[in-house]
C-alpha cells in the first residue's frame, strides 16, 4: 500500500527493505554509528510512548532545535506517531526568534542537541509557560537527556500501550496537519507554516520518480534538517530505502564526502560557490603547463551549453574531464550522480561548469508554503536548462504568472495556511485560491520555470529606472573577494552595494601584497585594498545594464552570517537589518 502519512513510511520501509543495515548513520567517536529500519521504528514508538507519558496528548505541540542527526528522525517519527504536531526550529537564529517561535507555537516539550544550543536556549524556555520539559541529545550536566524519554517509553511497552498508538493513528487523515515550520524570513518574525500529511507525501511520491537514486546508494546530509527542503528530501530516501549518512558540520563536509562517497546531496548555491572558490584557490597555486591544463579546463567548462556540445567540444571535454574534473568529482566523493540545489538563485556559469564536470547540479525552486518543490531541473538537456528552477514536478501543479510578473501557484503541495494568522493566510491565498509566491519570474519555452528577482526587494531609482538587485548581486558574488553583496539605492539617482568581503581570501591576498593590518576594519580602510574593489566593481559593471552599474560601494568589516542577523538561516539577506545596521554607511554613500 502506497503510504499516505508520514508514519505510513514504517511499515512501506519494513515490507520493502527489511534488512537494510544503515537507514541512517551519524558519527560519534569517530565512528559511524548506524541505524536499521526496526531500531527506527522501536525508537519511535518509544518516543511516542514517552510523549503520551508525560501527559501531552494528539494535537499537543513538540518543538525541537537540533544539528543533523538520527535521533532527530526518531523524534520526528515519535512526535507524527503519537499524533502530535513537530515544530523544527533552525540553531541559528536569534534569541528574539527562539522566544518568537516557542511561544507563539505553544510547544509543550523541547529537545535541543547540544551543551551550546542548551546554555543559549534553556533560559528563554525557562521564560516560556508553555515549555513544560527540555531534553537534550548530547550528555548535558543539569539537563534531562533524550534517552530518559526513550526509557520511559520502552518501559511503556505493551500490547495495550501499542494498540493506543494504533487507534490514535487510525484517526489521522492525510489532510490533518503534520507540521509547522516557521518560515525563516527576511523581514520581521517568522511565520508559522501549516503542512499537512498530504502536502509531503503527495512531494515524495512525485518526487520518487524525479531522482534516479534506489536503495543501494548513500546520501549525505548536511543542509539543516529543519529546513524543509532537506526534510522532505529525507523522507524521499526512506521511500526509496537509500541510506542517509548526516555530516559531522560544514566545517567537515570535505571529510565526509569522501569517507561515504555519497551519490547525492542537497545543497544551497552558497556552499557550490565556496567549493568552486576553494578549488581555483587550488588551481592558482600550480605551477607551469599543470596550471595551464587547469585554467584551459574551466575556460572550457564556462563555455559549455546544456545540450548544444559540438564534436571537438566532446573532445576537449573528454580530455578536460580525465585529466582535470576528475579530480574534482574525488574531491566530492567520485561516486555523486547529481546535487540538488535549492533556497536561493544559482549562479549559471557554475551550473555550466559542474555540468561540464559531469557533475550535474540540478536546481529547483519552492518555498516553505509549498512543501516546498514545484519546480525541478531533470538530468538530461530534454528537462533542464541552466539558468533556470525547471519544470514543474508534476501536472497536478499550476503555475501562471500575474500580470505584474508575479509567480503564482495551485498544487496539492500548498500548505493549509499560516498559524493563528488567518488575515495573513488569505493575503497570500487569493479568492480564487492561487498562491502569491512573491517571486517574479517567467516562464521559458512553455515549460522553464525562471526567478528573476523577489517581488518586494525590486526598488525605484529617483529617475523612474526599477532594479532587480538580486540579479546584481549574484553578479557581484563572482568574484572572490566579495562573500556577500547588498544593493541599496531606492529613491536615488544610481545603485549601490553594500560589500562583505570573503575575508579569507582577501586575508591572503594583503599577505602577498604585504599590507599589514590588526583587524578587518584596518584591512577595508586601507586605499590599496579598496582600490583593488574598485577595479573588481568596474570589471562586473561590463556585465551589467548602464542603469544598473554600480557606481558607489562600501566595504563591511564583518562577515555576515545567520548567527549575527544579516542573513536567514538559508542565507538569504534580511534585508531590513543590514539596512539599520549600516543605516550611515548607506546615508554616506549618496551624500551630496
Amino acid at each position: 500500500m502506497e503510504p499516505k502519512r508520514i508514519y505510513d513510511l514504517i511499515p512501506y520501509l519494513q515490507q520493502n527493505y527489511p534488512n537494510k543495515p544503515d537507514l541512517f548513520a551519524s558519527k560519534y567517536n569517530n565512528v559511524w554509528v548506524k541505524v536499521s529500519i526496526n531500531e527506527y521504528d522501536e525508537k519511535s514508538n518509544a518516543v511516542a510512548l514517552g510523549l503520551l507519558a508525560l501527559g501531552l496528548a494528539p494535537g499537543d505541540k513538540v518543538a525541537s532545535v537540533s544539528n543533523n542527526r538520527f535521533e532527530w528522525n526518531f523524534l520526528d517519527m515519535g512526535i507524527v506517531k503519537a499524533g502530535m504536531i513537530h515544530v523544527p526550529i533552525y540553531p541559528t537564529i536569534s534569541a528574539e526568534e527562539y522566544t518568537h517561535i516557542l511561544s507563539h507555537s505553544e510547544a509543550k516539550v523541547l529537545v535541543v542537541s547540544d551543551k551550546f544550543l542548551f546554555r543559549k536556549i534553556k533560559p528563554i524556555a525557562d521564560k516560556t509557560p508553555n515549555i513544560l520539559k527540555v531534553f537534550t541529545f548530547d550528555d548535558v550536566d543539569d539537563a534531562e537527556n533524550f534517552s530518559s524519554l526513550i526509557n520511559s517509553g520502552l518501559n511503556a511497552v505493551n500490547t495495550d500501550s501499542l494498540k493506543k498508538l494504533s487507534d490514535i493513528q487510525a484517526k489521522i487523515t492525510e489532510d490533518d496537519l503534520f507540521t509547522i515550520i516557521y518560515t525563516s524570513g527576511t523581514t520581521g518574525l517568522s511565520k508559522g507554516v501549516m503542512l499537512s500529511h498530504k502536502n509531503f507525501m503527495y512531494q515524495v511520491r512525485v518526487l520518487k520518480h524525479k531522482v534516479n537514486i534506489n536503495s543501494s546508494d548513500r546520501s549525505l546530509s548536511f543542509l539543516p534538517i529543519s529546513h524543509v527542503l532537506e526534510r522532505v528530501v529525507i523522507y524521499v530516501y526512506q521511500y526509496l530505502g537509500v541510506s542517509t549518512y548526516y555530516a559531522e558540520g560544514l566545517e567537515k563536509i570535505a571529510d565526509n564526502l569522501k569517507e561515504v562517497q555519497p551519490n547525492i546531496f542537497v545543497t544551497v548555491p552558497r556552499v557550490i560557490e565556496r567549493f568552486y572558490d576553494r578549488i581555483i584557490a587550488k588551481g592558482k597555486q600550480l605551477k607551469g603547463i599543470k596550471r595551464s591544463l587547469f585554467f584551459w579546463a574551466v575556460e572550457l567548462g564556462l563555455k559549455y551549453e546544456l545540450g548544444n556540445v559540438n564534436p571537438l567540444m566532446k573532445i576537449q571535454l573528454k580530455i578536460a574531464n580525465k585529466l582535470i574534473f576528475s579530480k574534482w568529482r574525488e574531491a566530492l566523493g567520485g561516486n555523486l550522480k547529481f546535487i540538488i540545489s535549492g533556497g536561493a538563485a544559482l549562479q549559471p556559469r557554475l551550473a555550466k561548469i559542474f555540468w561540464a564536470a559531469q557533475i550535474p547540479i540540478r536546481e529547483g525552486y519552492g518555498l516553505t508554503e509549498t512543501a516546498p518543490v514545484i519546480g525541478l531541473n531533470g538530468e538530461t538537456a530534454q528537462d533542464a536548462m541552466i539558468g533556470t528552477v525547471g519544470p514543474k514536478i508534476s501536472d497536478e501543479q499550476q503555475v501562471k504568472i500575474a500580470e505584474d510578473g508575479e509567480i503564482l501557484f495551485k498544487g496539492p503541495n500548498l500548505m493549509l495556511g499560516y498559524y493563528k494568522n488567518p488575515e495573513l493566510t488569505a493575503e497570500v491565498i487569493d479568492s480564487e485560491g492561487w498562491f502569491h509566491t512573491g517571486d517574479i519570474g517567467e516562464i521559458v519555452n512553455n515549460k522553464f520555470i525562471k526567478i528573476t528577482d523577489r517581488k518586494k526587494e525590486i526598488f525605484k531609482l529617483s529617475t523612474g529606472k526599477y532594479i532587480a538587485p538580486q540579479m546584481i548581486e549574484n553578479i557581484l558574488k563572482q568574484s572572490f573577494f566579495i562573500e556577500q553583496a547588498m544593493v541599496v539605492g531606492e529613491n536615488e539617482k544610481f545603485p549601490g552595494a553594500l560589500l562583505s568581503p570573503n575575508f579569507e581570501f582577501l586575508h591572503n591576498w594583503a599577505s602577498r601584497k604585504k599590507i599589514s593590518f590588526n583587524t578587518n576594519h584596518d584591512l577595508i580602510s586601507n586605499s590599496e585594498v579598496e582600490l583593488r574593489f574598485r577595479k573588481e566593481i568596474t570589471e562586473f559593471n561590463k556585465l551589467l545594464g548602464k542603469t544598473d552599474e554600480i557606481k558607489t560601494f562600501r566595504l563591511v568589516g564583518e562577515q555576515w552570517t545567520s548567527a549575527t542577523g544579516e542573513l536567514s538561516p538559508t542565507l538569504k539577506l534580511k534585508r531590513r537589518q543590514i539596512y539599520e545596521k549600516y543605516n550611515n554607511l548607506i546615508a554616506e554613500m549618496y551624500k551630496k
